[in-house]
């Protein structure tokens, strides 16, 4: 089966005897009595309540839904039932500030607004009242009653559940964001053909080896607001797994229960989870030991984290799937390490920014000059174009934006790379963040394998000053700065100013875990200047 109507998946898999149980970290909290345990007709029950909620509070087709609240994957619950009504959702992650939210509610001018009393506290604190954006607010804190415009969700709950809307596939579906590394994210619109039939459809085909079996546990640690778990949320149930795990506190320091009691086989996790929970993947009663394979996307993943989950596994063959993709177009290339691939005496210098190719048949890349945008010769650095067919219809609020990086049929990513004669894609950095003649991924790569006491490096580039690192250790402490230790970790890297060590938690970080590497950079640098131009973040 292949995903189509997101607004009647569940109820479409339950007609069909699906057999997944779903396993949560914690209750959702659209329904925190409900437990944390789903069949697939529980699931269909619960986005059917939803989309009377929805239209109770005067949600009808053509408006849209702003959804902004608590990680957790009943924003993609939320989702299907705006859509079952004819709305568009917009997910919104709670982690943005008060001031974000702001203006991507004027961006998006919903009708409705679902949140949670702490978020309005918190934008009534700073002045924001977001409520005045929007006609109704819908509030999933227990006990809220219905003041200034807020009702509760228990004045909602026992509205009569409407007859699903259709609508044509190349109409808006969905609107998520971007991770907004560098400021206010961008609101992205998909429609049923780019994220569900272009992206989801191809995830939902049963490939041999790498695809999900009908054996399988499932588990998923992400932040539910942003695109890909509403992709992802498309396909899986299509496949069918035995089990699925949602992982919803993507900020724990160790994995959770869930992973420990059920086991994943297919583990698809948030970078910055996989980085925080390396220590627990070398235990004796690491939860990964029966996982087959593990993937990653949304950012860099440094070798030593591969590696050590690899180790984790029993299996004979595990592998790590790296993809690479944005918001805008979903994944342009994917690449397979294996525990040979990445073992530490493979090459001199270890890196994972060797992204494989392009997916099959789905997409080009092209490398052009960042300056004239002129196609060069491979081999060459340069800023990465994409050509796919699941690009994303636009940036609400901000089409002249998605206009400027919207070339033809091509797609400025923002991003340096190199395209190889063999038709691989190597990462450098983002354009903002470059630093001319090196890549700073490739320094967190090998400054991370070199100095195994540092949980993650960020390299920053500032104009007129050698790079600086920064060092995420457990306890802020790194001893050897100017010692031994750190001379030897780079003693073959271009010239690096002497590093600043931070605490994992003194970090700013996206709702995604990303580093924002510019406002690091004004935290440990003053107000220095990138060498990038960031006309394309």
């Amino acid at each position: 089966m292949r995903p189509h109507d997101m607004g009647t998946l569940f109820e479409d898999r339950a007609d069909q005897h699906a057999a997944t149980v779903t396993h949560l970290d914690r209750p959702f909290d659209i329904a925190p009595e409900r437990g944390v345990e789903y069949d697939v007709t529980g699931l269909a029950e619960l986005v059917c309540d939803a989309s009377g909620w929805l239209v109770a509070a005067g949600a009808r087709p053509g408006d849209r839904v702003a959804i902004v609240k608590d990680n957790h994957w009943d924003y993609d619950l939320l989702a299907c039932a705006a859509i079952r009504v004819g709305a568009l959702p917009a997910l919104i992650s709670g982690h943005l500030p008060p001031a974000a939210l702001e203006l991507l509610l004027k961006r998006l001018d919903p009708t409705v607004l679902v949140t949670t009393s702490a978020i309005l506290r918190a934008a009534a604190e700073s002045g924001t009242d977001l409520t005045g954006l929007v006609r109704r607010t819908i509030s999933l804190t227990p006990g809220e009653s219905d003041v200034d415009g807020v009702i509760g969700l228990a004045e909602l709950r026992g509205a009569p559940v409407p007859a699903p809307h259709r609508r044509p596939d190349d109409d808006p579906l969905v609107v998520t964001h971007t991770s907004g590394t560098t400021g206010v994210p961008k609101l992205v619109a998909h429609s049923t053909t780019t994220i569900i039939r272009r992206l989801a459809g191809m995830e939902s085909i049963r490939w041999p080896v790498l695809g999900t079996r009908r054996s399988d546990t499932v588990a998923s640690v992400s932040s539910f607001a942003h695109g890909r778990t509403f992709c992802w949320t498309a396909s899986v149930f299509c496949l069918a797994p035995r089990e699925i795990l949602i992982v919803s506190d993507i900020g724990a320091e160790c994995p959770p229960d869930v992973l420990r009691v059920h086991r994943p086989t297919i583990l698809e996790a948030l970078p910055a989870a996989f980085t925080r929970w390396q220590p627990a993947a070398g235990e004796p009663a690491s939860p990964f030991t029966d996982t087959r394979m593990f993937v990653s996307t949304y950012d860099a993943v440094h070798p030593p984290v591969v590696r050590s989950f690899l180790a984790a596994s029993r299996r004979r063959f595990p592998i790590w799937m790296q993809g690479w993709g944005q918001t805008e177009t979903g994944p342009l290339s994917f690449r397979f390490l294996t525990r040979r691939s990445v073992a530490s005496a493979a090459v001199r210098h270890p890196t994972t920014r060797d992204l494989g190719r392009p997916m099959p048949t789905r997409t080009r890349l092209a490398v052009v000059d960042p300056r004239t945008l002129r196609p060069i010769g491979r081999g060459r650095p340069g800023l990465v174009m994409a050509s796919t067919a699941a690009r994303c219809l636009d940036y609400v609020g901000e089409s002249d934006r998605w206009a400027e990086k919207a070339v033809g049929r091509w797609w400025n990513t923002g991003d340096l790379g190199v395209l190889t004669r063999s038709g691989r894609v190597r990462l450098l950095d983002r354009e903002i963040d470059r630093v001319p003649g090196t890549s700073c991924l490739e320094l967190e790569d090998v400054i991370e394998d070199r100095l195994p006491g540092v949980v993650e490096c960020v390299v920053l580039g500032v104009r007129g000053r050698p790079p600086l690192p920064v060092l995420v250790t457990a306890d802020g402490r790194f001893d050897g700065i100017g010692g031994p230790a750190w001379q030897h970790a780079v003693r073959d890297l271009p010239e690096l100013a002497d590093p600043v060590t931070l605490r994992w938690q003194d970090v700013p970080r996206t709702g995604t875990g990303k580093v924002r590497r510019v406002d690091l950079l004004h935290a440990v640098a003053g107000d220095a200047e990138t060498h990038g131009t960031g006309l394309w973040a």
